[in-house]
């Protein structure tokens, strides 16, 4: 718990002072007011979260954090929890979708045991897998919590560990994650979070269930839910009575990023899960996430809503695994490029006159 509490501690707001900066340079740009949108709310964002007119975001990493959930028992996903173990051999292999997509936006990927319910001894003790198993995967939040608070500390404090350790050679994280199961308790944060009754709004197909199950999937949620009353202001009591250990891992990760003052690229539903719980643990941790694209999940857009983000892309994907992340990491790189190489009025020697309205 101390790690935890130091680090909320320590999370200071995105700079104004920076973020007022980029806006001065941007002004004088040559083209007209602002034309660049959106990338250059991106370079705003990015110079206040760093601290760094340059904006420094070469250097990127996918963490990519696995765990089983409990609540499969309940036939809530149509694979079965061995599916978690077969991929993270597919992502030591390289073979996973955010390999080909990592590799596209120079971005790093480490993959991190944090409940898979199989013995990953072999993969841990080469390194190809980090070990942070808090146990071999989360209880079944429709009978019970899904951890205890305890556990919900310790995959906290290892993601905050994990940002830590990788933070002197990362720029900018992105969370990436793999959990048969994992969209359950994700849909229970957003319901919990939003206040509401009824999960049914925010749940989905995850991995491809069928429509015809989708009623069941919720009936499941909303047991555990009532269940367990996860109070809605503590994030750590959401996280260990309908969470998942890659929740809390991201949740920390997000948590560590922000104290080190670097940017987080949230991918999609899962991810922003843990960033939902890292939201409610430290607020002032949203200044430094920046969510990566629009899940097709029908709960991403309240958990946009929640935590007061524009996804950067829609797409409508729904793989996970950090694809989003990846896929929008290249908009940094925009971003930083246009801050350092774009000539200004002055430097050019182009007039301002009718440019900048």
């Amino acid at each position: 718990m101390k790690l935890l509490s130091e680090t909320i501690a320590a999370i200071e707001p995105a700079s104004e002072e920076h973020r007022e900066a980029a806006r001065r340079r941007i002004e004088q740009l040559t083209m007209p007011n602002w034309a660049l949108g959106r990338l250059l709310d991106l370079a705003v964002d990015l110079a206040g979260m760093t601290r760094d007119l340059t904006l420094p975001v070469a250097r990127k990493e996918i963490v990519l954090m696995a765990a089983d959930h409990g609540i499969v028992s309940e036939g809530v996903c149509p694979q079965p929890s061995s599916v978690t173990t077969q991929m993270i051999h597919n992502f030591v292999a390289g073979g996973g979708g955010i390999h080909g997509l990592a590799g596209v936006a120079g971005a790093h990927v480490t993959v991190a045991d944090f409940g898979v319910a199989s013995d990953l001894s072999e993969l841990t003790a080469t390194g190809a897998v980090l070990d942070y198993k808090i146990a071999p995967g989360t209880a079944d939040f429709a009978r019970g919590p899904a951890m205890s608070r305890e556990q919900a500390v310790a995959c906290l404090e290892a993601g905050i560990s994990i940002a830590r350790d990788l933070a002197p050679a990362t720029d900018v994280f992105g969370s990436g994650e793999m959990g048969i199961g994992n969209t359950s308790p994700s849909s229970a944060i957003v319901t919990v979070l939003k206040g509401a009754s009824d999960p049914r709004p925010f749940v989905g197909r995850g991995a491809g269930l069928d429509p015809a199950r989708l009623d069941h999937k919720a009936a499941v949620i909303r047991r555990g839910i009532e269940c367990n009353r996860p109070d809605p202001a503590d994030g750590v009591d959401i996280l260990a009575k309908v969470g998942g250990f890659e929740i809390g891992g991201i949740a920390g990760l997000i948590l560590g990023a922000a104290m080190l003052h670097r940017p987080v690229v949230v991918d999609g539903f899962i991810s922003s899960a843990g960033a939902l719980i890292a939201a409610t643990i430290a607020p002032v941790s949203r200044d430094y996430m920046i969510l990566a694209h629009g899940s097709a999940e029908p709960g991403h857009r309240a958990m946009a809503e929640l935590l007061g983000k524009q996804p950067l892309l829609e797409l409508g994907m729904r793989l996970g695994e950090g694809t989003g992340a990846a896929m929008a990491m290249p908009l940094l790189d925009a971003a930083s490029a246009i801050i350092n190489r774009m000539a200004t009025f002055e430097s050019a020697s182009v007039t301002t006159e009718g440019l900048k309205e």
